[in-house]
């Protein structure tokens, strides 16, 4: 297994580069510090897996990864970070990562989960998975409410706005210009079309997919 390391700190890229080494199926090929020199070497070494971390002094290991995967499209990489937010997680999986590991994994467990990557395991620990798996039920859900939403006129949408900022009826219908009646008419429309029992809950989905700030 032909590995490149990315990672801003000398001391920890030589020493994983050793213990990697060391073992008989694998080899470092090529070490960088920045996404530039990831770039550059990925392109003059062609690693099979690169392990790469988050932060680096020139960008993110995530707009190297989606680069490098645009050559190398069979190269598997696999963030190794000190980083466990849902946010940079869900980054690296989608630039194209195989996997997402912190850096106080044990080694034996690094060591197997990248020979896992070549029977098409993912490079994942329980807890990240489980993450991952939350935050993209929650997409989903986000993604059908879009489509809900969608189903709205725009005078609907306005009702929607005037109600999440807590105006009332008579206050969207003076907003508005239009009827008290007219207003309760299209709460009607829309909480259906949004398939809701009441206004609080339109209000959060409105909420939820960012349509209008809390």
């Amino acid at each position: 297994m032909r590995i490149m390391i990315v990672d801003d700190h000398v001391l920890f890229r030589e020493g994983l580069s050793s213990l990697l080494s060391a073992e008989p199926d694998m080899s470092v090929v090529a070490q960088a510090g920045s996404v530039r020199e990831a770039i550059a070497m990925a392109h003059q070494h062609q690693p099979e897996v690169v392990l790469m971390d988050f932060a680096l002094p020139d960008g993110s290991g995530a707009e190297a990864s989606e680069v490098i995967l645009q050559e190398l499209p069979e190269c598997k990489i696999v963030f190794l970070t000190v980083y466990e937010t849902d946010d940079k997680l869900l980054a690296a999986i989608r630039s194209g990562a195989k996997g997402y590991l912190l850096k106080n994994v044990p080694v034996s467990k690094l060591i197997s989960s990248l020979r896992g990557l070549e029977d098409g395991e993912a490079a994942l620990s329980g807890k990240m998975t489980t993450r991952l798996m939350e935050e993209l039920s929650r997409d989903r859900q986000v993604d059908e409410v879009k489509k809900n939403l969608s189903l709205l006129s725009q005078r609907e949408l306005d009702v929607l706005c005037e109600l999440a900022s807590g105006a009332s009826n008579r206050e969207i219908a003076q907003t508005l210009f239009i009827s008290e009646n007219t207003v309760k008419h299209h709460m009607h429309n829309i909480l259906a079309k949004l398939e809701v029992d009441n206004r609080r809950e339109a209000v959060e989905l409105a909420r939820r997919t960012k349509l209008v700030s809390k």
